[in-house]
């Protein structure tokens, strides 16, 4: 009878991850291996190199990241929406640090990125249109009809959580629980401008009534 596979997949992914969200660098065959308790032979057995083990940490990563994100941005009030998506992220780096980690303090390139397979770059190409696309949609439905009021949305949706979270990931602290007010505040005063009516629109609307 052949025998089960002591660790599963996702285990040498999570405890890769663990590694990798300290620095990349540390996240070696051998450290995987004695983090999980197995031998080196039974990582190469599921995953060709240490680069592309790199790269389904990342790839793994950012594809869950990115699913909970568009989520939040489902809501029917696209303002509203928005600023659930902008105020979930303290909440997430809260809840996976080592997710956090990898993405917002770590490069992609860090994962060894140019050694993957063309899979690999594919699917990682596909994640960048599909938030590329998200954000775009997004700014659609808040009416953000040219360049400037795109990058309203973007900073607002985008920097200003990451702003707010990075200095204490780098201090290997969680977000503070102001983290979410400082987030709201920013995102409305930046979108407020997309929200105010079009200059002479309230004296029109005046005078038609009259």
């Amino acid at each position: 009878m052949p025998r089960n596979a002591k660790f599963a997949t996702a285990d040498v992914i999570d405890a890769t991850a663990r590694l990798a969200a300290r620095h990349p660098g540390e996240a070696t065959v051998a450290r995987i291996a004695a983090e999980l308790g197995a031998p080196t032979g039974s990582i190469y057995h599921r995953f060709s190199s240490r680069d592309v083990l790199l790269g389904e940490v990342w790839l793994s990563a950012a594809a869950a990241f990115q699913a909970a994100f568009a989520v939040q941005l489902e809501g029917d009030d696209a303002f509203e929406a928005g600023l659930a998506a902008a105020r979930w992220v303290p909440a997430r780096v809260r809840d996976r640090p080592d997710e956090a980690r990898i993405l917002m303090l770590h490069r992609r390139e860090d994962f060894a990125a140019a050694h993957w397979p063309e899979a690999m770059q594919a699917r990682a190409a596909a994640l960048a249109k599909e938030m590329q696309a998200g954000v775009r949609n997004f700014a659609k439905r808040l009416g953000a009809g040219d360049e400037i009021a795109r990058q309203r949305v973007r900073f607002a949706l985008i920097e200003v959580p990451l702003a707010v979270v990075r200095p204490h990931l780098q201090a290997g602290q969680p977000p503070p629980a102001i983290a979410e007010a400082l987030i709201e505040d920013c995102y409305r005063a930046v979108l407020a401008p997309l929200l105010a009516p079009a200059p002479g629109a309230a004296a029109h609307s005046r005078s038609r009534s009259k």
